[in-house]
């Protein structure tokens, strides 16, 4: 019998930002009984060398081994050999830890990583996606890719979302302004392929923001 209840394999997306909300949510699972590996790609795992005595940490491939995102021409160019790379030795991993004797039952992935749903169900495991920002932000996201807000917003006009306030454009999260077009694709590719999520995850409170999750939990 296995000493623990589940074998759940956590994936952020490769920046500080996003590793350190998944890292707590990891702790969380194996105070419930379960066992968590972290895939953080070749480069972090060599310049972070995270350690923490109740986790388990594995690696994936972002094409960038030595030098991470600075050796990439671009962002787009950085995004697209993540997504390759990426997916190819995911697929390495599972198969490493079955191995081992460790076969993973399910993954949660950083939404802005939608590929390693795919991959999830490729293995016909269990697929969850974790939103690390919070609930508001992913909602005015969501809505953007869905045509539901006209870009380019209107300077001297207040931005009407439902359980938002109104808001100043200039209030509104970052890259929607245009000026990192690649990051605006990458937030608003979080929603490609979430409808086929078994769960989703949030980073939130809900106290803080029972309006908009009320709201955003009727539109998934």
């Amino acid at each position: 019998m296995k000493p623990y209840r589940a074998h759940i394999l956590v994936i952020p997306y490769p920046v500080q930002g996003h590793i350190n909300p998944m890292l707590q949510l990891s702790k969380r699972l194996v105070s419930k009984g379960l066992r968590a590996t972290i895939a953080i790609t070749k480069f972090i795992s060599k310049t972070m060398q995270p350690k923490v005595d109740s986790l388990n940490f594995d690696t994936i491939s972002d094409g960038y081994d030595e030098f991470g995102f600075a050796k990439a021409p671009n962002v787009h160019t950085y995004l697209e050999k993540l997504e390759t790379e990426g997916s190819r030795t995911l697929n390495q991993l599972l198969r490493k830890q079955e191995t081992l004797g460790h076969p993973i039952d399910c993954i949660i992935y950083d939404a802005q990583l939608p590929w390693a749903l795919d991959v999830a169900k490729e293995n016909e495991m269990v697929g969850a996606a974790f939103f690390t920002q919070p609930c508001g932000v992913n909602y005015v996201y969501y809505r953007l890719q869905q045509g539901l807000i006209e870009l380019p917003l209107d300077s001297s006009k207040p931005v009407s979302i439902p359980g938002l306030p109104l808001m100043d454009p200039h209030d509104m999260p970052s890259f929607v302004d245009g000026s990192y077009p690649a990051y605006f694709e990458l937030v608003l590719n979080q929603y490609n392929n979430v409808q086929q999520a078994d769960l989703i995850l949030v980073n939130s409170f809900y106290k803080l923001e029972e309006k908009v999750c009320c709201v955003t939990h009727a539109h998934a």
